[in-house]
């Protein structure tokens, strides 16, 4: 692949602001400077690194990564009251190619602005619709702060299944433990619109902080400050699909 190119297709600005970049000696390929736009890169190799105004980079011909989104923010291009998650993102991974309306990463599902922890974005659609498909039943995991003691009874409701205002199914949760008095570990695998909230309104009981702590076999780094994001590896995928 020509540099510009690659340039291009990792976010980096217009094919023509790629060139012009590289003309002026702002971009390098495993530390040397590349002058020539036409220069040729092995993008077959994995990890290939390069750097645009000393900032380092990686090519990554789709874009798998993931945050740990903070307290008050949206899951959303477009954000109403509160910040864009997406503006936690380095500008190259918001401005990414994509062949949909919409450049740069999507998160895969949202999380509500009042509620943390671990968040999936990619460029790739068919991850996306894989992740986000309800026919794979993905168990993801959620520690919830209650607003009252929890006891075995609301538990074993939860397991056993509420009805929704929207559904005349019962919603079960896959597992559902009590940790401490007010703090719920709960195991979903469907994902329906303020799902925990309303399944632990159901029991009687109110949530007062919501935090993701695992999707598939994914578990949010504990050493993952909020606001911090990071690529997923081959491992972490793997995780994913098992």
């Amino acid at each position: 692949m020509r540099l510009d190119e690659l340039l291009f297709s990792q976010g980096f600005g217009t094919r023509r602001l790629c060139a012009g970049l590289i003309e002026r000696g702002l971009v390098s390929v495993r530390g040397t400077v590349c002058t020539d736009p036409a220069t040729e890169c092995n993008t077959d190799e994995p990890g290939l690194p390069f750097s645009v105004q000393d900032q380092p980079w990686v090519y990554h011909a789709k874009a798998y990564l993931m945050l740990h989104k903070p307290i008050g923010t949206e899951c959303s291009h477009r954000p109403g009251a509160w910040p864009s998650v997406y503006s936690l993102l380095p500008a190259a991974l918001r401005q990414r190619p994509t062949p949909g309306k919409v450049q740069g990463v999507q998160a895969v599902g949202r999380l509500d602005q009042d509620t943390t922890g671990l968040l999936l974005l990619s460029d790739d659609g068919a991850f996306i619709h894989r992740m986000n498909s309800p026919k794979r039943h993905v168990p993801k995991v959620y520690d919830v702060t209650a607003k009252h003691p929890l006891d075995d009874k609301q538990r074993d409701r939860l397991l056993a299944g509420v009805v929704l205002d929207d559904d005349p199914r019962p919603v079960r949760a896959a597992a559902c433990e009590i940790v401490a008095p007010t703090h719920l570990r709960l195991t979903l695998t469907e994902g329906k619109y303020h799902q925990v909230k309303r399944m632990v309104a159901a029991v009687g009981n109110r949530v007062e902080g919501l935090h993701r702590s695992q999707i598939g076999g994914l578990v949010l780094p504990a050493d993952m400050a909020p606001g911090q994001w990071r690529w997923l590896s081959e491992a972490d995928l793997a995780l994913l699909a098992s």
